[in-house]
């Protein structure tokens, strides 16, 4: 095959429907759009959740409370779950994904205070709780807040 034997598949590419063109067209007079009604006019289409003028059912729906959308999410880790890493390792947010203490590292890592800490680690995490801060510097590591 050469260069200028290219050509579309068949359907490919199709010519654009020249509508209001006369009535021989096939899509002269009334352009396709029937005859009167909202559609038929100039700008006749409705927003988006329209019914009508009956209830939108998004609005008929209940609602409650608030939705912050500046909300982070972050992925929970509990102190009790590094014991298994080895004394003196730096612990961080993508070691713990490698080793899969956390499938999904979302807006960050909260380290929080639960179970016990036996060994010395440095610990790097985005958020902690006090209890978790304790616990790191009582077994003799080092909790960094990044």
């Amino acid at each position: 095959m050469k260069l200028h034997e290219l050509k579309p598949n068949d359907g490919a590419r199709q010519a654009r429907k020249r509508v209001g063109r006369g009535t021989s067209s096939g899509t002269g007079k009334t352009a396709g759009k029937g005859t009167k009604g909202q559609l038929a006019r100039q700008g006749g289409k409705t927003r988006l959740g329209f019914e009508g003028g009956q209830m939108p059912l998004f609005r008929r729906m209940p609602k409650r409370g608030f939705k912050n959308i500046n909300r982070k999410d972050f992925a929970i880790l509990n102190v009790e779950e590094l014991n298994r890493f080895d004394e003196g390792t730096e612990v961080t947010p993508a070691l713990l994904v490698e080793t899969g203490l956390i499938k999904n590292e979302k807006d960050g890592i909260k380290l929080l205070g639960n179970g016990k800490l036996d060994k010395k680690l440095t610990v790097k995490v985005n958020k902690a709780s006090e209890a978790a801060k304790g616990a790191v510097e009582a077994a003799g590591g080092s909790l960094e807040v990044i």
